[in-house]
């Protein structure tokens, strides 16, 4: 007889309550959970990859060991006593040569979260890269200096708000980005209903912008003018919630600002100011929010773009408000476990970079692999990552590889990154693991607490990926790592958390704990900042924004400026083998607006050459009226065919790499890649 299994779906941040049904050890469907509180229903086609995942002939069962260009199934056993061997081998002539990368599903991963400490304990490395520093590290300093905490992050509140306005995100596609809010269609329909206005701000007309009230396109990597101009036009309004008591600063920030001319700014963006004051009325009234994601964090000045959305919300009232700029309540008090952070605690080697969150650059990581000289890295372990694809420059980073003396990688694939490795290390299908949204759920559009049991058993032989990190950190540490369990971690966590819950009592409640909607009113007990206030005038961003210069834009210019896109059935680079989500059209183009295509003789269709100053790719042109003049987008996560990957259907449709054309520029304040707004030229393919 067929079973239904309760389970969220961990492929992306929205979190999705899916039914999964199952009849002998086969997966015969998966569907929305019409009582999951907070996705109420709602799947996309994302969820139903679990299935593609756990039956995926391509998924790798057991480890690989690779000598020359062969590779050989090993044991666990025979895996972790090898790469013991050589990592100490390795170590024991320069104790700085060991790095670690971490890539995106480890967010998905509460498991993984709990225990990846250990493996870097073991490895005693400062040379710690992650998915963070291309995402969204410019994020988490602005939370650090304005809250306390690095992972104290704000969110819309946005079943309540009047008015949301989007800068460069795009939930329709990604169902949020450190913003926990699936069917987001849905409860759009809901703000319209109750006469509310949706505005995106995007250099593209996505899919959020064609359901918007209003779309504003906006020049690529100018949203610091944008923010700047409405800051100013927001601070010459009185609110009607006044700004609360324990918030200083803003009185020097106003100062600051009061050097920028709000038309100057206004021409720089792109974006009229008429546009702009009329944003500021709404804001003035309320409630409302801005959120910026994605497309402001890829910048030069990515930082400063989370400060200004910050103390806009916070300069018109909207800080910790019904309908404004709000913050969880989880059932795991995720802060107390975490450190709240520190910046520059230690120096990238080569360039000098600081460190931030413990973390150098990820664009910085093939100089470390290159460069010779003591604490040249000789041996990375990649956990979940496919920094190939999704860092700077991944033609140089995948040669830096092919240097190494010892490659790990945690990973279900063969993909362009562990195509490179000595050893594959593959933990168990997605269904066959638990699920807790540790890091997810504190972001979400209402508060629940769920738990998912694994919806298929074990299989023989295999472990999960906190046992592959425990493992390996034994191995190379030669002493047992000792510690609960993650189920057991999690057990503590939730009975130490706001709502004193037994993992017992979440479990009990298949489709989730409905805890309601953010709090409010909470501030200022709820911030990590010693004196319980928010000095919005943080001196490092003051610095920083006093040095910035308006440009003055040429009505001349041709060129083109690239950013890059995300599509509903994506994620990252590591769906591409989803059988049902590699189907249809090609999707991996080059979109540009056809005034653009016209001057450069490329039709709709037509085979082109991308080409900046770190390289070029080919790919066909997609010519929409749905790009801003002078913008073209390409998807990131595409490029497989790389030598040594083994993914078929993802071969089958390979497309190319953006970041073969994106530069090692950073954010100075976050180290945050800076991928946006990047010059390129796009010419018919010869």
């Amino acid at each position: 007889m067929p079973q239904v299994h309760h389970r969220t779906c961990h492929i992306c941040e929205a979190n999705c309550g899916v039914l999964v049904e199952v009849e002998a050890g086969k997966v015969l469907s998966i569907k929305g959970d019409p009582a999951n509180p907070l996705s109420r229903g709602h799947i996309c086609p994302k969820g139903t990859a679990l299935q593609d995942l756990q039956e995926d002939p391509d998924r790798l069962r057991k480890p690989l060991k690779r000598v020359g260009s062969q590779w050989h199934e090993i044991s666990f056993e025979q895996a972790f006593a090898e790469i013991g061997e050589k990592t100490r081998a390795i170590l024991a002539r320069d104790p700085a040569s060991s790095a670690i990368y971490v890539g995106n599903p480890n967010a998905h991963s509460y498991g993984n979260a709990l225990n990846i400490g250990f493996l870097e304990k073991a490895l005693r490395t400062k040379n710690k890269f992650s998915a963070s520093t291309v995402d969204q590290m410019p994020h988490q300093v602005a939370n650090l200096r304005l809250w306390g905490h690095a992972s104290m992050f704000p969110i819309p509140d946005a079943d309540r708000t009047q008015t949301l306005v989007i800068l460069g995100g795009n939930p329709m596609a990604s169902n949020g980005s450190l913003w926990t809010v699936p069917d987001f269609r849905a409860r759009m329909k809901d703000l319209r209903a109750r006469g509310g206005e949706l505005v995106v701000i995007d250099p593209r007309r996505t899919e959020t912008a064609k359901i918007a009230d209003r779309h504003l396109f906006i020049r690529p990597a100018t949203d610091v003018f944008f923010l700047v101009a409405l800051l100013k036009a927001v601070m010459a309004r009185k609110p009607h919630h006044p700004v609360q008591d324990f918030v200083t600063g803003l009185a020097e920030v106003g100062a600051l600002i009061g050097r920028f001319d709000a038309a100057a700014c206004a021409a720089a963006c792109a974006i009229p100011l008429g546009e702009i004051e009329s944003l500021a009325d709404r804001f003035a009234s309320g409630p409302a929010v801005l959120y910026g994601r994605m497309g402001t964090a890829t910048q030069t000045h990515g930082t400063l773009n989370a400060w200004l959305v910050s103390l806009i919300n916070i300069a018109s009232g909207q800080l910790d408000r019904e309908g404004g700029w709000v913050f969880g309540k989880p059932a795991v008090d995720t802060l107390s476990a975490l450190p709240p952070g520190s910046i520059g605690k230690h120096a990238s080697r080569v360039s000098g970079h600081r460190s931030v969150l413990g973390e150098f650059p990820a664009a910085a990581m093939a100089e470390e692999i290159e460069t010779p000289g003591d604490g040249q890295v000789k041996a990375l372990f990649v956990v979940a990552g496919n920094p190939v694809l999704s860092t700077p420059n991944g033609t140089r980073l995948a040669k830096a590889l092919e240097s190494l003396e010892l490659m790990v990688s945690i990973d279900i694939y063969r993909n362009a990154t562990s195509a490179h490795a000595h050893y594959i290390l593959p933990p168990t299908g997605p269904l066959e693991r638990d699920h807790y949204g540790l890091f997810l759920l504190p972001m979400a559009a209402r508060t629940i607490a769920v738990y998912s049991p694994p919806t298929l058993p074990q299989s023989d032989g295999s472990l999960h990926d906190w046992e592959i990190l425990r493992g390996l950190a034994s191995a190379i540490s030669g002493e047992p790592v000792q510690a609960p369990t993650p189920r057991e971690a999690l057990d503590g966590l939730l009975r130490t958390g706001p709502y004193a819950l037994t993992l017992e009592q979440v479990e009990s409640h298949p489709s989730g704990i409905d805890l309601g909607p953010p709090p409010v009113g909470h501030l200022p007990e709820t911030l990590r900042n010693p004196d319980k206030t928010i000095d919005v005038a943080v001196d490092e961003f003051m610095a920083a924004l006093s040095a910035v210069e308006v440009p003055e834009i040429n009505p001349l210019d041709t060129s083109l400026r690239l950013i890059g896109r995300r599509h509903l059935r994506t994620n990252n680079s590591w769906l591409a083998n989803s059988r049902r989500l590699i189907k249809g059209p090609d999707r991996c183009t080059v979109m540009m607006h056809p005034t653009d295509a016209e001057q450069r003789g490329i039709a709709d269709g037509a085979a082109v050459t991308v080409r900046s100053s770190a390289g070029e790719i080919k790919l066909s042109a997609e010519v929409t009226e749905d790009m801003m003049p002078g913008t073209v987008s390409i998807p990131h996560g595409w490029g497989h065919g790389r030598p040594g990957v083994a993914m078929a259907n993802a071969l089958g449709k390979p497309g190319v790499s953006v970041n073969d054309l994106t530069l090692n520029e950073i954010d100075p304040l976050s180290g945050n890649a800076a991928l946006s707004g990047i010059a390129v030229e796009v010419e018919a393919a010869a």
